[in-house]
């Protein structure tokens, strides 16, 4: 088995840091490959804009139609296609991070707006008037399986009647 492990925290003392060591190494000792795309270390480019896509980019910027076109034409970034490439490589993708404000750190948000590109990760198939191209799951990335890994957490009062997500029933 192949594992891309997709791994978003600033902090590499952190529980994330540590559960993605411990899956790269549990993988590994039971004779599987393992490769960590670590964000914050990559410095990851977060922010979607027309650089992404080439000279051929729309203006205004249609960020469905012009990914999916400089993606067919080989003109998207070096850094998307090197994802790209890992993705294709991988079996089983791990997406390991915590949860801020009840969703995704920006930069994993900004991985999966610029590498899950139109015509690659969807919008495969056949486009006609009854289908709109092939689902996530039926394109390009067919058959691999993802597993997300998210920390919660906040210290007790947070949980207490007048803390943020309110009293437990």
């Amino acid at each position: 088995m192949k594992t891309l492990i997709v791994y978003a925290h600033p902090e590499p003392k952190s529980l994330n840091s540590s559960l993605k060591d411990h899956a790269v190494c549990t993988l590994e000792t039971a004779g599987h490959e393992a490769r960590v795309t670590d964000l914050y270390a990559m410095h990851w480019k977060a922010v979607v804009d027309a650089e992404d896509f080439g000279p051929n980019a729309s203006n205004p910027l249609h960020v469905a139609h012009d990914s999916g076109r400089a993606f067919d034409a080989g003109t998207l970034t070096p850094d998307i296609l090197a994802e790209q490439e890992k993705l294709l490589w991988a079996d089983t993708i791990i997406m390991q991070f915590p949860m801020w404000w009840y969703t995704m750190p920006a930069i994993l948000k900004g991985w999966v707006e610029r590498v899950f590109t139109f015509n690659f990760a969807y919008g495969v198939g056949e486009h006609t008037d009854a289908r709109f191209g092939d689902r996530f799951g039926e394109g390009t990335l067919v058959g691999r399986k993802a597993l997300l890994s998210v920390t919660t957490g906040a210290p007790e009062p947070h949980y207490a009647p007048r803390g943020d997500p309110g009293p437990h029933r």
